[in-house]
């Protein structure tokens, strides 16, 4: 399933924070018929619904979704295959009393570790459900252990049980937000959905038996009742004297993906004297009004184009386009417009008071935006160039001779330069006055040996 922003969060240039979160502005589901429920989108864990989802509830048949996640995790990290075949035993029907729901799986009779899932989830045999545990864990007890510190290692802080297949226990319990924890995590399984995602299974005929057939306790699935909802993908029921009628459902439609758990529901007669279940019919009726009320939507996306920001020195521009560094999508209500979202920019070059200087390169980041809803902060996006600018031909040379002069050595070679220079040109000026005085000294001498002639001529 494709991974989707969750409302209320901070949204990071390399990571996603998600929570379990109330949607904006969500319209109020009436008259729920149970004690408790929940209503979730899987993908960012969304809370549309929720009614007593902490309080804690007798676990009964749903405890199967537990089962179940640890059958198939060991079929798909290969502990256990599929086809095994693995034979009933007697340890296996230790707290399966009179009245307890079965499959009448025999001991000696041998049944492959599918068959044996299907059995215990969608046939409810509690006997399938304890043999399992045998296979996986060497006995009941220590899959029991493996079942609790399973639960404990996704967060479910008020579940706890002490049997593999949901016989009423006062000592056994979760809460509506446990399993949908529990549930969000098993769907993720293909062969998890495969089992829990049909209302009919025919098993495989036995050294001793003909082929069973297995019928699922979640009537969504079901294509020819009055309870069928085509968008249910999975699901499981329970009823119990002590628990009511319970039922945790997964539907997925128009790329929204959601989970109903309802715990202690009813069943009552109608006028035409029909009876409603009303765990099927309220959960049927959650999905609906999720499916009708709400949808994701791109607030903000990664293509817009937010704001200009001004860059010197900038070859054929000016100024470079921000854009968001990933979209924002939110669950809403289909009542919440987008005007109701506002946006608030902040570019960093304009904050410091420094200006942007080409070059700048595509992805280079420019700033911030945050959405506002109501007046609150829903999130907060990195803005960065959406092209690349270069510096302009003159400006590159000057910037590259600036830059080379910057360096340390730079700045020592030009000071060598300089004094070399410097002593270059002194000797220069002491060659031409020595010079200049050598030749005054020649032409004196000239001179004076012209006239000294004269004088002896003249004489």
């Amino acid at each position: 399933m494709k991974k989707r922003t969750a409302i209320l969060l901070t949204i990071l240039p390399v990571a996603l924070l998600f929570s379990y979160t109330p949607a904006l502005a969500a319209p109020s589901f009436q008259n729920l018929v149970a004690e408790a429920a929940i209503l979730a989108e899987v993908d960012s864990g969304t809370i549309l619904y929720e009614r007593s989802a902490s309080k804690r509830h007798p676990a009964d048949a749903l405890t199967r979704v537990m089962t179940l996640l640890l059958a198939v995790s060991a079929v798909e990290s290969d502990e256990v295959s599929e086809i095994e075949l693995v034979e009933m035993t007697e340890s296996a029907w230790f707290d399966i009393a009179q009245g307890s729901s079965t499959q009448s799986i025999m001991p000696g009779e041998e049944m492959t570790f599918l068959d044996l899932m299907y059995s215990a989830f969608v046939g409810g045999a509690g006997e399938a459900g304890n043999l399992i545990a045998e296979r996986l864990a060497g006995s009941v007890e220590d899959f029991i252990e493996k079942m609790n510190r399973k639960a404990v290692e996704l967060g479910c802080t008020d579940t706890y049980f002490t049997n593999t297949h949901g016989r009423y226990d006062p000592d056994q319990y979760t809460t509506a937000h446990d399993l949908f924890i529990i549930y969000s995590t098993a769907i993720k399984s293909a062969l998890f959905i495969e089992i829990s995602g049909v209302y009919r299974h025919i098993t495989e005929s036995t050294d001793v038996s003909e082929p069973r057939n297995l019928i699922s306790s979640n009537s969504l699935l079901n294509q020819n009742g009055k309870y069928f909802y085509r968008y249910c993908l999975s699901g499981i029921g329970s009823s119990t004297y002590e628990g009511g009628y319970s039922l945790v459902a997964y539907a997925e439609e128009g790329g929204l993906s959601f989970i109903s758990v309802v715990l202690g529901s009813d069943v009552i007669t109608l006028e035409d004297e029909s009876t409603d279940m009303r765990n099927l019919s309220e959960s049927r009726r959650l999905f609906e009004w999720g499916f009708s009320n709400f949808a994701w939507r791109d607030i903000l996306k990664e293509s817009d184009l937010v704001d200009k920001v001004p860059v010197l020195h900038g070859s054929g521009a000016d100024f470079v386009n921000a854009r968001p560094v990933s979209s924002v999508t939110l669950l809403l209500s289909n009542a919440i417009t987008d005007e109701l979202f506002t946006r608030d920019i902040t570019i960093f070059s304009e904050v410091n008071d420094t200006p942007l200087i080409a070059p700048v390169s595509a992805g280079d980041i420019l700033g911030e935006v945050k959405i506002i809803y109501d007046g609150v902060e829903i999130a907060t996006v990195l803005l960065v160039a959406n092209t690349s600018i270069e510096l302009h031909g003159f400006e590159y040379i000057r910037r590259q001779i600036v830059d080379m002069l910057s360096t340390a050595a730079a700045r020592y070679i030009m000071i060598i330069l300089v004094v070399l220079i410097l002593a270059y040109v002194a000797l220069v000026v002491r060659y031409n006055v020595i010079r200049a005085r050598r030749l005054r000294r020649i032409k004196n001498a000239k001179e004076d040996l012209v006239r000294e002639r004269q004088q002896n001529f003249r004489e």
